[in-house]
């Protein structure tokens, strides 16, 4: 279950599905401008999007969430116009049906 009230920001351009904490955390700061530990979740696809990785500080401590799909592809969501092409912020509901498989 996903926190109300929680920003969730969805980096669009696929990463090393290997990387862990760290890695993740430098993304975070260089491609979203945020800090890692800001309470925000921060999700990430792989390049064939087949796999989906979730950063985020539970308050005592960085966690990932790990998901893959037996069939099919997450969908991405789309950059808005005259944002940052490499980061869209999305609803947490928006996060659930992207974990459920909804477009």
């Amino acid at each position: 279950m996903i926190p109300s009230g929680v920003e969730v920001f969805v980096g669009v351009e696929p990463i090393d599905l290997r990387w862990g904490f760290d890695r993740l955390s430098g993304v975070v700061a260089d491609r979203i401008g945020r800090d890692a530990r800001s309470g925000a979740l921060f999700v990430f696809f792989g390049r064939r999007r087949e796999a989906m990785k979730v950063l985020f500080f539970d308050g005592s401590g960085l966690c990932l969430f790990y998901k893959r799909l037996d069939a099919g592809t997450f969908r991405v969501p789309e950059p808005r116009a005259g944002k940052n092409g490499a980061v869209v912020e999305i609803e947490e509901g928006a996060l659930e049906d992207l974990l459920d498989g909804i477009d």
